[in-house]
Parts: structure tokens; C-alpha cells; sequence
């Protein structure tokens, strides 16, 4: 049975570059800027959950909302370990993909009110097909030396979900920041899986059908 967390209606945000959460993935994090460290503080004495957003690619840095994209995911600090020097190493892992109604505030740290996005995952013919599409790629993954993590390769070809096989690909090996997102904001399970074959095929450097 899977673990249900229960979302807050509000959580922090951390805006990066380049870092896209995804649910079901684990995101390792290195807290050292001080509002970061105030974020950390914050979500640990409250619900330890906290949203990992992407910094748009012409922003260098962010300074309000604008700068970063409203769709994003909430995780729940899984391990954290604090640094004499007042810095912290967690392990961020993904539960659930949101959109920010709004920010309570953004300085020192943004704070939004978030709402859920429910992905419709009722599978098809179709969406078996694509899904055995995707394993095949990741067997090719495989054969070049890349994989999922150890644990997840153990059951992952037997995986039933596709939603949650679409978003590990994506999330272990998509590079692209933006080709991530897409498939972070794609909420029609087909299409996600369509878009995420795609990028394996090109990935591995073999666009043909």
C-alpha cells in the first residue's frame, strides 16, 4: 500500500536552477544560504515539507514570483543532518505536484498557498504500450551503463504504475531543465509518457520510431 502524506494548504518554496523535483524521486540537497537555513527551520518545525520550484532559464537569480515557474513539486524532508557551521545535507523526496495560488511571502523565503494537480492516470490500451515503450528504452539505458537506483531497478521492470515510471525516467535521465518541466506540467498520463520516450530516444541518440 502506498504512503499517503497529507499536503499542507501552505509551504515554503525553494527556487533553483537546473533542480526539478518530481514525485515518487529523491533530491539530495545542500542548504547553506541563510534564508535557505530559514526555510529549513521552518519546515522542520512544521509539516517538513517544503516545494522545490525551476528557476526560469533567462533568470540568473530570482527576486519575485515572476522569476520562477508556478508548477512545481512538494517534498517531505526524508533525512537531514546538520553541519557545525550551521549548514544542513537533506534528502528531499517528491510526493506531490502543485501550483502556487499565491505567496504569503517572499523574503526571507517564499511561502505559498499551494493546490494539488491531480494527474488523470486511468490507463489504456495505449498507455500500456507506451509504458512498455519506455521499459524498453530504459533496458537500452541499461545496456550503455545507466540506470535507476539500485532499489528501484529491482522492481521497476515489472513497474505497473506508469505515472510513477514516467516520472522517474524523467527525473534520472532527462538533462534538459526545460524538457523536465514539460513533463513536470503535463498532467494527461499518455501524453507525459509520449513526451518522455521522445526524450529518452534522444537521449540515447536514436530518434527513429
Amino acid at each position: 500500500m502506498k504512503e499517503v502524506a497529507i499536503l499542507p494548504e501552505q509551504a515554503p518554496v525553494m527556487p533553483l536552477p537546473a533542480a526539478i523535483l518530481f514525485p515518487h524521486a529523491l533530491l539530495p540537497l545542500y542548504i547553506f544560504e541563510p534564508r535557505y537555513r530559514q526555510m529549513l527551520v521552518h519546515a522542520l518545525a512544521h509539516e517538513r515539507m517544503f516545494c522545490v520550484a525551476l528557476l526560469r532559464p533567462e533568470r540568473a537569480e530570482w527576486k519575485d514570483e515572476e522569476d520562477f515557474f508556478d508548477v512545481a513539486t512538494i517534498g517531505l524532508i526524508r533525512a537531514c543532518v546538520g553541519r557545525g557551521d550551521g549548514t544542513s545535507n537533506l534528502i528531499l523526496q517528491g510526493l506531490q505536484r502543485v501550483r502556487f495560488v499565491h505567496f504569503l511571502q517572499l523574503h526571507p523565503f517564499p511561502i505559498a498557498e499551494i493546490e494539488t494537480l491531480q494527474s488523470d492516470n486511468e490507463t489504456t490500451v495505449e498507455t500500456d504500450a507506451l509504458g512498455t515503450k519506455v521499459l524498453e528504452l530504459y533496458a537500452r539505458f541499461k545496456e550503455l551503463g545507466r540506470q535507476l537506483p539500485k532499489k528501484i531497478d529491482r522492481y521497476v521492470t515489472d513497474m505497473t504504475d506508469f505515472a510513477m515510471l514516467a516520472d522517474l525516467m524523467a527525473s534520472t535521465f532527462i538533462d534538459d531543465p526545460a524538457r523536465r518541466q514539460q513533463v513536470l506540467e503535463e498532467l494527461d498520463l499518455n501524453t507525459r509518457l509520449r513526451l518522455v520516450i521522445q526524450y529518452l530516444r534522444e537521449e540515447t541518440g536514436n530518434a527513429a520510431a
